[in-house]
């Protein structure tokens, strides 16, 4: 069982000249967001690294639940607790204002909801591009369960016949499967999928209220509560638990 920082095999992001590359959160819910897993929220130390003398912007994209205004209503209480005022809910429209703020946004989140239906609309809309574009420059991206899953490499969404699942390929900032907030199964989904794929990707489900940070160096680090390791060994998958560094 591994504690703290853990690296992740595999992770390749190609930048031209010097990385502005900021750590990826990935949570389970938005609980994190108001929670201290240290001294400070989770979204204080997240900005420190950004330059301070530029004014913070936040987006908010609610793509993945249809645009529901009660979670942009989360999100606001979340950066509001941080002091950033200049924040906009991105809509699935996608249109020439919420192209501009989404192009100086220092801060985007990305909203749980239905992987595939999110997925649909950043393809759509172009939106795709300019999150790749944003976090190359050194954006802070954060994705709150289906917004976790499209960070990974591939989201694993229903299939076309009933109780089937297929896989998305989305982001892959980070290469490995993510699941959230599926301990009730045994994330079994997660481990036949890891199964399935025979080595060719390593899952990491992450568990209601926690949380991961994965940074620049490919090293990712569990927040709140153990993360679910999933790994292909030749025949068999094996399942074992990464610690948070200040776990009992």
């Amino acid at each position: 069982m591994a504690t703290g920082p853990v690296s992740v095999a595999g992770r390749q992001l190609t930048v031209p000249g010097e990385s502005r590359l900021q750590p990826l959160y990935l949570l389970a819910d938005s609980q994190l967001l108001f929670v201290k897993p240290g001294a400070r929220l989770l979204l204080e130390t997240a900005l420190d690294q950004l330059d301070q003398d530029t004014p913070l912007s936040a987006a908010y994209i609610g793509a993945s639940n249809g645009d529901r205004s009660e979670f942009y209503d989360i999100f606001e209480a979340a950066v509001d607790a941080v002091g950033i005022t200049d924040r906009r809910m991105i809509d699935s429209s996608f249109g020439p204002q919420d192209r501009a703020f989404l192009e100086r946004a220092r801060l985007i989140v990305l909203a749980g909801g239905d992987v595939r239906l999110g997925w649909n609309v950043f393809e759509k809309t172009g939106m795709k591009d300019v999150i790749q574009t944003r976090y190359a420059q050194g954006a802070v991206l954060l994705g709150i369960s289906a917004g976790a899953v499209q960070l990974g490499r591939y989201g694993m969404v229903e299939g076309p016949q009933p109780g089937t699942t297929e896989l998305l390929d989305v982001f892959t900032f980070v290469p490995v499967v993510i699941d959230t907030h599926d301990e009730r199964t045994g994330w079994a989904r997660l481990s036949h999928t890891v199964g399935v794929l025979q080595g060719a990707a390593v899952g990491l489900g992450i568990p209601s209220g926690g949380g991961l940070i994965v940074h620049p160096d490919a090293t990712v680090e569990p927040l709140r509560h153990p993360a679910h390791e999933f790994r292909y060994d030749e025949t068999d998958v094996v399942h074992s638990l990464l610690w948070p560094a200040d776990a009992d």
